[in-house]
Formats: structure tokens, C-alpha cells, sequence
């Protein structure tokens, strides 16, 4: 296989991959403080490092869900610059969800069998062509 197909299953990849994590990336950024929609999506790709993004639609979409779920609630508040603005916070439920998954899915990559698996991995250096597709 060539690198344009290794490119092409890399991108179907990461897209499932990054769509199961906006849950997770959500709930990072509200634990830190309370957010409006735009700020979150804003904020997502600057923490990320540029690897998500997420159109509006798609959050307000999951937060609606997060917020049905329990695991955030929202409240309006004014805004200094214009019309008010819905504020999400982070619940004791969501706090937990995000702990859990942190340490079944996230930590588990600091695990110093699966260091030994990945190291050689990051110790190739990439080309420029490949570093960011």
C-alpha cells in the first residue's frame, strides 16, 4: 500500500477516533470552569493542539445530550458584549464520568508495559510530509 492509501485509513481512523473523544475533551475543559458553547469550541483546538475541532452545531448538539444525560447542566447568563449567553457547568456526575474514563482509557497509556510498546514508535522520526497529514 501506498502513502496516499496509509493517509486515507489514517483519516478514517482519527475521524471515529476524535468523535469518541469529544465527549472527553468537553468535560476536560468544563472542569476547569463554567464555558459558553463558542468559547468551548474555541478553546478545544487551542488544549487539543489543534487535533479537534468540532462545529457548532455538533456541540451544541452534544451538549444537549451531555446535559439530558446529567453529566452537565447550563445556566443563561449576561454577557458584557452582547445578547446573554447559556454557560455550561460540569456536575458531580460529569467530574466522575470523566475521572473514570480518564483512568480506564487515557492513563492507562502511562502503564510502563504499554511505554515499552509505544516508545519505539516515538522515537522514528517522522518526514515532513507525514508529520502533518
Amino acid at each position: 500500500m501506498d502513502d496516499l492509501g496509509i493517509d486515507e485509513l489514517l483519516l478514517q481512523w482519527e475521524g471515529v477516533y476524535k468523535k469518541g473523544l469529544l465527549t472527553f475533551w468537553v468535560l476536560l475543559l468544563l472542569r476547569d470552569r463554567p464555558m459558553y458553547a463558542l468559547e468551548m469550541g474555541q478553546e478545544l483546538g487551542e488544549v487539543s493542539h489543534d487535533t479537534m475541532s468540532v462545529d457548532e452545531r455538533s456541540l451544541y448538539r452534544a451538549l444537549r445530550r451531555f446535559e439530558w444525560a446529567g453529566f452537565v447542566s447550563s445556566e443563561w447568563q449576561p454577557s458584557d458584549i452582547g445578547p446573554r449567553r447559556r454557560y455550561y457547568h460540569l456536575t458531580t456526575l460529569g467530574d466522575e464520568l470523566l475521572k473514570r474514563f480518564a483512568q480506564r482509557n487515557i492513563l492507562l497509556f502511562m502503564e510502563p508495559d504499554i511505554v515499552q510498546r509505544l516508545t519505539p514508535l516515538m522515537e522514528t522520526p517522522l518526514d515532513d510530509e507525514h508529520r502533518h497529514a
